[in-house]
C-alpha cells in the first residue's frame, strides 16, 4: 500500500527517501499561499531562489523581483510575500524571481523528489483530488520557521491526511499527530493559530488580512508544480496518474 508522511522542518529533510516520493511543500504563511495565487492569478513560472543576491541577479536579467525576510518585504524588490501582491493583472505571463524566509529553502530542500508539488489551503480541494489518485508514496514537507517546526503548517499537513481519510498508508506516528490536531481544530483553524508565533509575528506587521486570505479553503483549482528550476501551473502531461 502506498505511504504518506510529514516531514515537519526542513531540516529534517536528509531522513526521507524522495526518489520515488512525490513531495508537497507546505508554507501557508505565506510562500506556497502566495505562489498559488500567482500561478492562478496568470504568472507563467516562479523560480524560487534561496538568497537575495540571487534573487536580484534574477530580477537584473528581467524577472520580476520578490523578496521577503523575517515577514517583511526586503527593500529593492518588486514583491513581498503577500498573496495579495500576485494578483496584480500586471504579472500575467511574467517569470518571478522569488525568496523567502522559510519556503523557498525547503523547496530547494525538496530536489530529488518523484515530484514537487505546492500546496496551501487555497488549492486544498484540488491538491487531494490529485493525491489520492497518485500510485506512489507521499511526502508532506513542511517548511516551519527558521528550521524550528511551526503549527500552521503542520496543521494543513493533518488537513491533507484527515482528508485522504486513510487511503494511505501512515509511515510514521507523526501524520497520525497531525491529522488530530486538525480533527481538533478544523472548525476554526483562525483559533487553532490565534497564539502561534508565526501569526503573531504577522500581526505585529499588520497582516491580519493576509492570514485570513491563507487560512481560506478552495479560493483556487490549480495545483503549482516545481520542474526544473521553475514553478509552473500543473498541466495534464505532468500528472504522476
Amino acid at each position: 500500500m502506498k505511504k504518506i508522511d510529514i516531514c515537519l522542518s526542513p531540516d529534517l529533510i536528509h531522513q526521507y527517501d524522495l526518489g520515488s516520493t512525490v513531495v508537497v511543500v507546505i508554507d501557508v504563511l505565506r510562500a506556497t499561499s502566495s505562489i498559488t495565487t500567482g500561478i492562478a492569478h496568470g504568472v507563467r513560472a516562479i523560480r524560487p531562489v534561496e538568497t537575495l543576491g540571487e534573487c536580484r541577479e534574477l530580477k537584473l536579467q528581467g524577472h520580476i523581483g520578490a523578496a521577503e525576510r523575517g515577514g517583511k518585504k526586503v527593500g529593492g524588490f518588486d514583491l513581498g510575500n503577500s498573496p495579495f501582491s500576485f494578483m496584480n493583472p500586471e504579472l500575467e505571463d511574467t517569470k518571478i524571481a522569488m525568496t523567502t524566509t522559510n519556503g523557498t529553502i525547503t523547496l530547494k530542500k525538496s530536489k530529488g523528489a518523484l515530484q514537487i508539488i505546492i500546496g496551501s489551503f487555497l488549492n486544498f480541494s484540488a491538491l487531494l483530488t490529485y493525491l489520492e489518485r497518485l500510485p506512489c508514496n507521499v511526502l508532506l514537507h513542511c517548511a516551519g520557521w527558521k528550521g524550528k517546526i511551526n503549527l500552521e503548517d503542520t496543521l494543513f499537513a493533518g488537513a491533507v491526511v484527515f482528508g485522504l481519510k486513510q487511503m494511505f498508508e501512515y509511515a510514521s506516528d507523526v501524520p497520525v499527530m497531525a491529522a488530530n490536531l486538525y480533527r481538533h481544530y478544523k472548525d476554526n483553524l483562525k483559533s487553532a493559530l490565534e497564539d502561534s508565533s508565526h501569526v503573531r509575528r504577522l500581526l505585529d506587521l499588520g497582516l491580519e488580512k493576509d492570514i485570513e486570505f491563507c487560512l481560506k479553503f478552495d479560493a483556487y483549482k490549480v495545483i503549482p508544480v516545481y520542474k526544473g528550476e521553475y514553478i509552473t501551473k500543473m498541466k495534464l502531461s505532468d500528472m504522476l496518474l
